[in-house]
């Protein structure tokens, strides 16, 4: 895959909450807690449709993410409104200005379960991608769980094209959303699955030890691999340029054949999600 080309951020870009599954449960009221808390009354939440948008139910998807919202976090007195963006071509194109509109109006932006590749298709290039990206920059609050955590990532790992339908071990672009700080990711959530049981190793994704080994080789030298477990958040603050780490798992930065792992409560410089600064850090 080409290198995109990265414009640099002049502006204080907002915090960014990666999760690794578990949005709807405590370690999602923790992660969102922590991310909107010092938000001023009440906290306005846009929640994106995307990365569902292919299902019947996508709308119902993202209901249930504001339900969960407003009962479990009544302290924040959200505010919920809901961004559309399903697919190109339709009434409910990303391109379409009523569409992105709640973007504008957010103090922050989740996106979580679907299909990754789905969500990179539909949003690369957009009103609904540019405007998000554009007020992130200038201090907008992101959240983005499961698929949406993949999809943003620069390589983004195509779990339902290897894991379902037996597509060769590949990388497709991703948004790159965080490639204009100047880093090289690759965020994986779901790194502790164990669905599989005692017969099938489901871990780093559903791709499996074996098998995301393989996959890391196909990786640029220069790639950081961003691990998030299941029912675990990375909260990650550029104010402060520290990430910290929620829920009942641990977050896994792997750089260059090293690696390191934060639990519950830990800090680290988000410099080690550089590469170069990962390999000096370890």
């Amino acid at each position: 895959a080409g290198t995109p080309e990265r414009q640099p951020i002049t502006g204080s870009p907002g915090a960014i909450a990666l999760i690794g599954s578990g949005e709807t449960a405590r370690a999602g009221r923790q992660a969102f807690a922590a991310l909107l808390g010092s938000l001023p009354r009440p906290v306005r939440i846009a929640l994106l449709e995307t990365p569902a948008g292919f299902q019947p139910n996508a709308a119902l998807v993202a209901r249930k993410i504001g339900d969960f919202l407003r009962q479990h976090l009544p302290e924040l007195q959200p505010e919920i409104r809901y961004v559309p963006a399903r697919r190109r071509g339709t009434v409910f194109d990303p391109d379409e200005p009523l569409v992105a509109e709640p973007v504008e109006w957010a103090d922050c932006v989740f996106a979580g379960p679907g299909s990754p590749t789905y969500m990179i298709r539909q949003l690369a290039g957009t009103r609904t991608w540019q405007r998000l990206v554009e007020r992130w920059q200038s201090g907008l609050r992101l959240a983005f769980a499961s698929a949406a955590a993949l999809a943003v990532s620069r390589f983004a790992l195509p779990v339902y094209e290897i894991y379902k339908a037996g597509a060769d071990l590949h990388w497709v672009d991703g948004l790159d959303l965080l490639g204009a700080l100047g880093f090289t990711l690759a965020i994986v959530p779901h790194w502790n699955n164990r669905e599989g049981g005692e017969e099938l190793d489901t871990s780093r994704c559903f791709m499996g030890q074996e098998r995301f080994t393989q996959l890391v080789r196909l990786l640029p030298p220069e790639t950081t691999i961003l691990g998030i477990d299941e029912h675990t958040a990375c909260l990650l603050d550029f104010a402060e340029g520290v990430g910290r780490v929620l829920g009942t798992g641990t977050v896994t930065i792997a750089a260059q054949e090293q690696t390191r792992s934060f639990r519950h409560g830990e800090r680290f410089p988000l410099a080690l999600l550089g590469s170069i600064a990962a390999a000096q850090g370890f």
